[in-house]
């Protein structure tokens, strides 16, 4: 009879014991297929993982991001995400123009969104993860002049012109210029965010600008194919911002002389974290802004940093 009373007592305990709290998160980037992406989702999961072991809770990812670069699908899935009643958002803003509006709204459901890598300064966002775009784009041509020891004619890549952290990275470039006037910037030149169409307008300006001694690449997207510059190793200079494994290829072989990496994985692991810290513990950021260094990459260290891919990239 005690027996058949202590069972019974378990079992209403097993019963009615609650569930681990679950916290489901919504995540958008920019592009499908991006290996800069997929080392941020990387890191998400890692943290939705981690932090729910520390803290007895599920998180869960909702992954939805667009084929390719369409801020206006973005902000549909941030409305399709506040719908469905997501805790949180992370999102990486294609447009910022497009999106406050659908940032600000999720705020007033009581939705809170961390952006990364990509901003919406006017919303009402909880928190910006990325770096200081300003001084990346000073930093790249300051590398880069370095390297020309302070003579030439340089160029610029960039890509999406309504991008916020892009626009910046353009004008820290510009900026810096104007403190080498040995150096000629013959401008910056934007393109689609793919690969094909990067190499494309570096050989369209190439051929019309043959004297071009030195590129600076303010995003990474000609390195993502293979064979994409055409000139010997080491006859024009580059410095490219991210640093990921197609990149590190160019390194190799000499064409591409530094790499500035971003903390990609960290991107996502810290969107997370943040999200965690104000939902579950009720805790506000530490900063609205919180911009991480860039790692620079050359031929000295490249193989070390590749091994963090192995980590980074989903397998």
């Amino acid at each position: 009879m005690i027996f058949r009373s202590l069972s019974l007592a378990l079992l209403s305990l097993a019963v009615t014991a609650p569930a681990a709290e679950t916290y489901t998160l919504g995540m958008i980037a920019k592009s499908q297929g991006n290996q800069f992406f997929e080392a941020a989702h990387s890191g998400a999961k890692a943290a939705a993982r981690e932090l729910g072991a520390r803290y007895g809770i599920t998180i869960v990812i909702d992954w939805r991001t667009p084929n390719e670069e369409d801020a206006q699908k973005q902000a549909e899935y941030v409305e399709q995400l506040v719908l469905k009643g997501v805790d949180g958002i992370i999102i990486s803003c294609s447009d910022a123009r497009k999106l406050t509006d659908a940032i600000d709204k999720s705020v007033r459901q009581g939705i809170p969104v961390v952006t990364f890598s990509g901003d919406a300064p006017a919303s009402q966002r909880l928190v910006s993860l990325g770096i200081d775009d300003f001084k990346c784009g000073e930093r790249t041509f300051e590398e880069l002049a370095a390297l020309l020891h302070g003579t030439g004619v340089v160029a610029a890549i960039d890509g999406n012109p309504n991008a916020v952290n892009l626009q910046q990275r353009a004008a820290g470039f510009r900026a810096a210029a104007k403190r080498y006037p040995g150096i000629k910037l013959l401008d910056i030149f934007y393109h689609k965010e793919t690969p094909l169409d990067a190499v494309a307008k570096i050989e369209q300006v190439m051929q019309a600008n043959p004297d071009i001694t030195g590129w600076g690449f303010l995003g990474g997207w000609p390195l993502f194919t293979d064979r994409a510059l055409k000139w010997s190793p080491g006859t024009v200079k580059c410095v490219s911002v991210d640093a990921l494994p197609p990149e590190l290829n160019y390194v190799r072989s000499g064409h591409v002389q530094m790499l500035l990496s971003q903390d990609v994985y960290g991107y996502g692991y810290r969107s997370v974290e943040r999200l965690i810290e104000r939902l579950h513990l009720k805790k506000a950021p530490p900063a609205v802004i919180e911009d991480s260094v860039l790692t620079p990459v050359t031929a000295d260290n490249v193989e070390a940093f590749a091994k963090n891919w192995e980590t980074w990239l989903p397998r």
